[in-house]
Order: C-alpha cells, then sequence, then structure tokens
C-alpha cells in the first residue's frame, strides 16, 4: 500500500532540497559577515517552560516514551520556534558566553496548528539574537533589521528570489499610546491589534469594545494608530496628531524614528499595526513581507525583548529575528515558481565502454573530483547513446569519454580534454536557480 503524506510536514524532491541548501548556504554566510556564531540547541524542552510564552500552548507537541521508564522527565515538548530553547541555552551556557553574545540558528520547529499555504507543522527556522547581560543598548535594535534587509538583499542577487519588505514597530510605542488613553491592560489591546491585517479595522474594533469593554473612542484611537505607516520618520507627527501623551510613548517614539532614519531603505516601514502577538517583546517589534506574495503572510519576525531570560540574579535581554525558511520556500517550490535547473550536483558523467574499462573511468571521476568538479560515473556499461540519454535524464551537461574526450551534450560539442586541466564553464558548477 502507497503511503500517505503527513499534512503538515512538507518534503523537497531533489531539486527542491538543492535549493533549500542554497538558501542556507546563503543566510549562514550572511550571518557570518555580521559577526553572528553557530549554535543548536535540543529538540525538546520541559513542557511547561514552553507553554508559559504567549497564547502558543494548544501549538505544542508533547512527546513521551511508549514505555516509560523511571527517570524519565514528566512532560516533554517539541520546541515550536527557537528562542525558547535559546534562552534557556544563554542561562545555562552564561559562564562560557562573551556578551554582547551573537547568535544564529538553524533548526526545524514544531507547531501543531492547521496546515495550509505557508503554515506548517514542521519547519526550518534560521534565527539571529544579540544578548546581552543585565543590559543591551539600543542601537542593536537597528542592527538587526539591517542584517535582515542585507539577507533578502543576497537573496535576490544571487539567486533571484523575491525581494521582501520588513515592518517595524515598537511595542513602547504602542503601549504608552494605550496608556495615555487610560488602558490598563495594553496586552490584550495588543493581541487584538495583531489580528488587524487578518480580519480588518472594523473587526478589530469590534474586539477591542465586545471582548475588552473598550470605548468607542478609545477603540477608534487604537485603530486608528494601527492604520498609521511611513518609510520615512513623518509617522512621528501623525501620532502626535491623535492628540495621546505617554513617557512611555514618547520613548517609543524616538526608538521607531531613529531605526528608520539609520536604515535609510526602501524595504523598511513604521508600521503601527504590527504587535507581534508573543507577550515576551517589550520594544522593537519586525514583521517581513515577500514582496508580491503578501498573502502568506509575515515570513520572517522578531523583535526586543527585555525579560524573556533571568537567573533570577541577571537579566538576559536581547533582540532577534526569525526567518521562516521553510514558509518562504515551500510555497514557491510547490508552484514551479523556484527550483534548481537540475536535481543533481553532478557535473559530468564519465562514460563506461565496457566493465573491463570502469576501473579507468572511475579514475577519471577521481581527477575531477579533486580539482572540485562533481562526477558520477554511469552505472551501467551501454551504448554511448544510452549513456547521453541517462545524463540527460539526470541533468547532467557533460559526458567523458575515455580518457580525453568531453561533451557538452546540450550542444552536441564534443571536444579533446585533459581531466588535469579541463574546467566547465562557471555557470555548470553548480545547479542554477530559477524563479519565474
Amino acid at each position: 500500500m502507497r503511503p500517505k503524506p503527513l499534512s503538515g510536514f512538507p518534503e523537497f524532491l531533489p531539486a527542491g532540497r538543492i535549493v533549500e541548501q542554497r538558501v542556507l548556504d546563503v543566510v549562514r554566510a550572511t550571518f557570518e559577515l555580521h559577526g553572528f556564531a553557530p549554535v543548536e540547541t535540543r529538540a525538546l524542552e520541559p513542557l511547561e517552560q514552553l507553554a508559559r510564552k504567549g497564547e502558543i500552548d494548544k501549538e505544542i507537541y508533547v512527546v513521551k516514551r511508549l514505555h516509560a521508564a523511571e527517570d524519565d522527565v514528566a512532560e516533554l515538548g517539541l520546541h515550536f520556534d527557537l528562542t525558547v530553547p535559546f534562552a534557556r541555552y544563554v542561562m545555562e551556557h552564561a559562564g562560557h558566553l562573551q556578551f554582547p553574545f551573537r547568535r544564529y540558528q538553524m533548526q526545524k520547529v514544531w507547531r501543531g496548528e492547521r496546515p495550509q499555504e505557508g503554515r506548517y507543522r514542521e519547519f526550518l527556522q534560521a534565527d539571529i539574537d544579540i544578548v546581552g547581560q543585565g543590559t543591551l543598548a539600543a542601537h542593536h535594535d537597528v542592527e538587526i533589521p539591517l542584517v535582515a534587509l542585507d539577507v533578502f538583499a543576497r537573496l535576490h542577487e544571487e539567486l533571484g528570489l523575491p525581494t521582501a519588505t520588513i515592518h517595524v514597530n515598537n511595542r513602547k510605542l504602542s503601549e504608552g499610546f494605550y496608556r495615555g488613553l487610560g488602558i490598563e491592560e495594553p496586552s490584550a489591546v495588543l493581541q487584538r491589534v495583531d489580528k488587524y491585517d487578518k480580519i480588518g479595522p472594523d473587526a478589530v474594533r469590534e474586539l477591542l469594545t465586545g471582548e475588552l469593554g473598550l470605548t468607542d473612542g478609545q477603540a477608534g484611537a487604537c485603530v486608528a494608530l494601527a492604520g498609521i505607516s511611513a518609510s520615512d520618520e513623518s509617522f512621528v507627527d501623525e501620532v502626535r496628531a491623535l492628540g495621546v501623551a505617554h513617557p512611555l510613548l514618547d520613548e517609543g517614539l524616538a526608538e521607531l524614528a531613529q531605526l528608520v532614519r539609520v536604515a535609510r531603505s526602501e524595504r523598511l516601514v513604521a508600521d503601527l499595526k504590527i504587535a507581534r502577538g508573543l507577550d515576551y517583546y517589550t520594544g522593537t517589534v519586525y514583521e517581513t513581507f515577500l514582496d508580491g506574495s503578501e498573502h502568506l503572510g509575515s515570513v520572517a519576525s522578531g523583535g526586543r525583548y527585555d525579560s524573556l531570560a533571568s537567573d533570577g540574579k541577571v537579566t538576559f535581554p536581547g533582540v532577534g529575528y526569525s526567518f521562516g525558511i521553510t514558509r518562504i520556500l515551500a510555497p514557491l517550490i510547490a508552484k514551479g515558481r523556484l527550483a534548481a535547473d537540475r536535481s543533481v550536483p553532478s557535473v559530468v558523467l564519465v562514460a563506461v565502454d565496457n566493465e573491463d574499462s570502469r576501473e579507468a573511468s572511475i579514475g577519471v571521476a577521481n581527477v575531477l573530483r579533486a580539482r572540485g568538479i562533481a562526477c558520477e560515473v554511469a552505472p551501467k556499461a551501454d551504448k554511448f547513446g544510452k549513456q547521453i540519454r541517462y545524463a540527460e535524464r539526470r541533468g547532467i551537461p557533460f559526458v567523458w569519454f575515455g580518457s580525453s574526450s568531453v561533451k557538452d551534450i546540450r550542444t552536441g560539442e564534443q571536444v579533446d580534454a585533459d581531466p588535469q586541466l579541463w574546467e566547465p564553464p562557471t555557470a555548470d558548477l553548480r545547479p542554477g536557480i530559477v524563479f519565474g
């Protein structure tokens, strides 16, 4: 019986996996250019640690042994993001880390939500964080989106992926505004405003009045604030025009204005409806949308958290950003908009005239591999025409005959060549990425 796929657990064919690996190469290289060091954390965390971070407890996968042992931890869950396990990692290894600590992490995470386009139950994330010990300077809030802009620019330039726009806000700005309106539970308002893009301003207003008991004036002001966006500092005057005052609002406005001013990018927009529903964010927050694919929702996000990690004596504030690698790639790959131009890394198929000559063919392949040219030896000694067709089916551009002849099967051109000296075109050394 043919196995059925599990909904929400995407698996790529080789050509899709090649795309994913190339993307990870670019992301990893960019992170390291900005001085971030790699870490990896365990997949499991105590359930009580996972469930205390925002409205996520219903989405956690609980893990237990089929036959429990006496020394088993009572309740464990698969991590639903990389931030919570990283907070534990920082506290556990603080004595061996230099602060501010700059980390990047690329791992699978699991989330039990309803599968749909761009939403999966198992997916790959790539995160960066800058974490301080006791304090962390506000300028790091500006640095994080600059790294993200660099990543998306390189993915576009090197692989042809869509451009992206980062939408930023500041929780201090929002909370200060709500407190200036006399609202005592700003976190509840933030959670409703976070639904703005999904349900629209009128529905948000109804949630604020119906569920939270806000007056029409308070709800209207909250929705008006959420409707403000700008790619320059003009948003400050728009907020001031709403006539609300509070010291925390002033602080948030100043921090967000600095970020927009330093970034100076058309790909970064101050968007005051961005809230981020998780409760550990305390300052700047980021949401990122693929240009032309905004219907997928945010594909990368993050923000400042001043109290995520603490051992009771020392607090480790930080600011981070998470790239939803699977969320970005899976819809594009599934629709054929993003693909590798061949499904194997091989540049050359070394033909085998007969089985007695296989050893010589292996020798040619070894010489090419030693020079960084990916190749494979034909699995079967056969007519050269059949071996060429085999290479065509696998997308291999060159076939090597004997010890001194190579053919570009795309053009039919065949030339004498020395495996110690021959070079394929640079564009053929690795599978190309095609976006359309």
